[in-house]
């Protein structure tokens, strides 16, 4: 399936700079699977302020076990990366949140009215797994609701629970939820299956932000070749998507 809007012949924009705002990524150095260590960190934003972003909301994971990270340890990381930007002359907005993993311990947090690292307006970035929906996912939705968050469910192009059932996509969007679509599902990176999905969801202006989800550099580099390519041209001549207010 391809979208008209992606088929249509015009001069691509050299870069991101009209979304101005990258809210998903993985930028702070050894404390998920995104960059190991500070040179790799500076070098993945001198990447992303290459694509033309200018504001980078960079949003380590939570997922209690695997990268149990607080928002503490989070912004004490996201310190010592702007100082080495800083130091290296790097000019660019760079803020942290987190991306949560929609689980029993992060419905803990909310119990617990624990503080969560949320970004822009109260907005907080979740993720389940790809293959099923947790079974408190809508709880968790609404309870972030009833406490002034505003949830954005992380590329739900993703997610194979959804992709054969719309019904399951507007229901979440009446609940409230927002979404995030990653730029690399565009280019075929995750499978056609995922691309074609991501292109439904566009297609139905169910998609509220666009996101890089970049780990390392082969993912700069693949956003960078389709970028040239124009595959990304006339969707970021849309104004629906709200990455340019955060």
């Amino acid at each position: 399936m391809i979208l008209e809007f992606l088929k249509l012949k015009q001069k691509a924009p050299q870069n991101f700079s009209l979304l101005g705002t990258d809210m998903h990524s993985h930028l702070l150095p050894g404390i998920d699977d995104g960059a190991p260590d500070m040179e790799t960190s500076l070098q993945l934003i001198r990447g992303m302020k290459n694509l033309g972003f200018r504001k980078l909301i960079t949003t380590p994971h939570i997922i209690n076990g695997l990268h149990s990270n607080t928002p503490a340890g989070i912004l004490t990381k996201l310190q010592e990366v702007k100082e080495a930007l800083a130091e290296a002359k790097i000019d660019i907005v760079l803020e942290a949140a987190a991306e949560y993993m929609v689980d029993d311990y992060f419905e803990q947090l909310l119990d617990e009215n624990e503080a969560l690292l949320s970004f822009g307006n109260n907005n907080i970035l979740i993720e389940t797994s790809t293959v099923s929906a947790p079974e408190n996912l809508e709880s968790v939705i609404f309870k972030l609701m009833t406490k002034g968050y505003k949830p954005i469910l992380a590329h739900p192009e993703r997610y194979l629970y959804l992709s054969p059932f719309p019904d399951q996509v507007n229901n979440l969007k009446m609940r409230g939820c927002e979404f995030q679509l990653n730029l690399l599902s565009l280019t075929g990176y995750y499978g056609q299956n995922v691309k074609d999905f991501a292109l439904w969801l566009l297609k139905n202006k169910l998609i509220d932000y666009l996101g890089s989800d970049v780990h390392h550099e082969n993912h700069i580099n693949r956003i960078q070749t389709f970028l040239e390519k124009g595959i990304f041209a006339p969707l970021l001549k849309q104004s629906n998507f709200q990455n340019s207010i955060l």
